[in-house]
């Protein structure tokens, strides 16, 4: 559940915990702020520069300048140029070292962020998938790590340099004439007070742009995905709308954010020029004993001040839009990963498989989708699963390696519950072959030999592919084995595409075999072959099927009918056709005699 509004975390303190992976960078994020520590102290030089060349204008041959190293006793003439130039390297070391070492600090910074995310795509449970779209799951390490980037980079580097500047800038006016600058004092509390009220628009909106953006990627995404249904069904108009409308609406609060950001810092420069115009007129009423030189500097360095301070003022936009993108991200890396508290490990098992009153329901369902469940399989038994869909036959499936938790009733694979195994180590012992094949852009050999099974023996993929029946279509790829498939194996028939599936959990080699639909995507030429390599590397193997063609489960050794999360019927195909119940009513629909003609007398 998303926590409230009223409980979300305040700007500051998710910008504390995303500056938290500056940690490992901070010998170089030290040499940033030096270096533009260094660039901020070059303003007031030029400032007290205009001072020497304002008092020198009247004799600038014998005006010689005292105190101050490298220039100690040279004329005007020559100082002047020559402090020109000094300042001008020294701004641009510092400015070398504060934007290279800030931008190396924060591409680790966005770096680690992505991979921490997408590290923990990869561990959180299947019931967050069920409740985020991957639209918005891509947008977060795209469009939100962008936003975490300009937060990291522009942002900071903006409120460092710049307040460093102000900082200088404002010491040196305090230390030429400390009654003049507590004018300017005066107008720092109205200032906060309309950044602050900005930045709380700008984190609001910046929110709403994200969910927008997010809309934007899922639609793409979708119609990118299914653009053959698209294409099939006419649905290019539909899906040209939802996206313009998608669009519309993320350029609309684009707008809404640049339209409060632009008005935002017109206002703000109005305040700080007025309080310029004040000091004028203070200066000109109060200028006592100081020289022209004095007063030029003074005006100067005051001059410079709101150029800082206008920026400071424009980059909350980006330090919103940057909270508001960690925000996000934190969220999904706060999610907690799939639970594994087991501790059983065993290298081998025998793959006996215990259901006992197993019930389950989906989280916020109270329905139940198990419901007393219990049955038995030993080992090298084949057990089928029929029954018409949504009877739970695919749920109980994804019970076994641990897809969802049990908590009503056991899962037991050689009699010690799944929850006590850990993770990794149950799922070596179970294969999965699901009717939604998946597929990666590689090559046809490393999408067998895939995760665990990559570096396997060249000649234990081939034996496998053959086994699946897959040798004979992939021998007539353009480079065998070593053919790409494109993504998610778009380049071969949904037949091929099963078959590498079958090839991938054969050679995995698991004592349980889960087949969900494994074959419903097969010619009938193929099923055939298949089936009889399923019967051989079913032997030895507890394999559970789940099929709604009945041809693939009659020589099951108990076949199991299923009825709104119940066992409704078991036996073996012919005992279930004998007591004309709800397998013999599946059976006759699917294999319904044609209607015999009627004869003419």
């Amino acid at each position: 559940m998303k926590p409230s509004d009223s409980s979300a975390p305040s700007s500051l303190a998710v910008y504390l915990r995303l500056l938290g992976y500056v940690k490992p960078y901070v010998g170089t994020f030290f040499i940033s702020i030096a270096g533009f520590g260094i660039y901020a102290s070059s303003q007031p030089m030029l400032a007290a520069m205009l001072k020497y060349f304002v008092d020198g204008l009247a004799n600038p041959e014998k005006a010689i300048i005292t105190g101050l190293p490298l220039l100690d006793g040279l004329q005007m003439m020559q100082a002047v140029p020559l402090m020109v130039i000094l300042i001008a390297l020294w701004q641009g070391i510092g400015s070398y070292l504060g934007n290279y070492y800030i931008s190396k600090v924060s591409m680790g910074l966005v770096h680690d962020l992505r991979i921490a995310l997408f590290d923990s795509l990869l561990t959180l449970p299947d019931p967050y998938y069920d409740q985020h779209n991957s639209g918005h799951l891509i947008s977060r390490i795209t469009f939100n790590v962008t936003m975490v980037t300009r937060a990291a980079t522009d942002a900071v580097k903006v409120v460092i340099r710049e307040g460093l500047i102000v900082i200088f800038l404002f010491g040196y006016l305090l230390w030429t004439n400390w009654r003049l600058t507590l004018v300017m004092v005066a107008i720092l509390p109205v200032l906060a007070l309309l950044a602050t009220n900005v930045s709380r628009k700008f984190r609001k909106q910046a929110k709403k742009i994200q969910v927008s953006m997010g809309d934007v990627t899922h639609i793409a995404s979708e119609a990118i995905q299914g653009h053959r249904v698209v294409r099939s069904f006419g649905g290019g108009p539909y899906e040209q709308r939802r996206f313009l409308a998608a669009s519309r609406n993320n350029m609309a609060k684009q707008l809404h954010m640049i339209r409060t950001s632009s008005t935002a810092t017109p206002i703000m420069q109005l305040v700080v020029y007025s309080a310029m115009g004040l000091l004028f007129f203070l200066v000109l009423w109060l200028r006592g004993e100081a020289s022209p030189g004095d007063l030029v500097a003074y005006i100067t360095a005051a001059g410079l001040l709101p150029k800082p301070v206008r920026q400071l003022s424009e980059v909350s936009s980006s330090i919103q839009r940057g909270v508001a993108g960690a925000e996000s991200i934190f969220e999904q890396l706060d999610e907690t990963p799939e639970v594994d508290q087991g501790t059983q490990e065993r290298e081998q098992v025998t793959g006996r498989l215990d259901i006992r009153d197993l019930s389950f329901n989906y989280s916020g369902d109270a329905r139940r989708v198990l419901d007393g469940v219990n049955f038995s399989i030993e080992p090298g038994q084949m057990v089928a699963l029929v029954g018409r869909s949504g009877s739970g036959k695919s749920t109980l499936a994804n019970l076994i390696p641990r897809f969802y938790h049990h908590t009503e009733g056991q899962v037991l694979i050689d009699g010690i519950d799944v929850e006590q195994y850990t993770l990794r180590n149950l799922r070596r012992h179970v294969a999965v072959v699901n009717q939604t094949v998946t597929l990666f852009n590689d090559t046809v050999a490393n999408n067998i030999a895939y995760g665990d099974l990559a570096g396997a023996p060249r000649v234990a993929i081939e034996r496998a592919a053959e086994a699946a029946f897959a040798s004979e279509f992939i021998e007539r790829l353009p480079q065998g084995f070593d053919t790409l498939v494109g993504e998610n194996g778009v380049l071969l028939s949904g037949g091929q595409r099963q078959r590498l599936a079958i090839a991938r959990a054969l050679l995995k080699n698991a004592p349980v075999l889960i087949l969900d639909e494994a074959t419903s995507a097969l010619d009938t030429e193929s099923e055939k072959h298949i089936q009889a390599a399923l019967d051989q590397a079913m032997r030895g193997r507890t394999t559970l099927v789940i099929a709604h063609r009945l041809t693939t489960v009659e020589n099951a050794d108990v076949i199991l009918v299923m009825e709104q999360g119940k066992i409704v019927e078991r036996g073996t195909h012919t005992e279930l056709l004998a007591i004309d119940g709800h397998y013999a009513r599946l059976h006759a629909m699917q294999f319904r005699e044609p209607t015999e003609p009627v004869k003419e007398p």
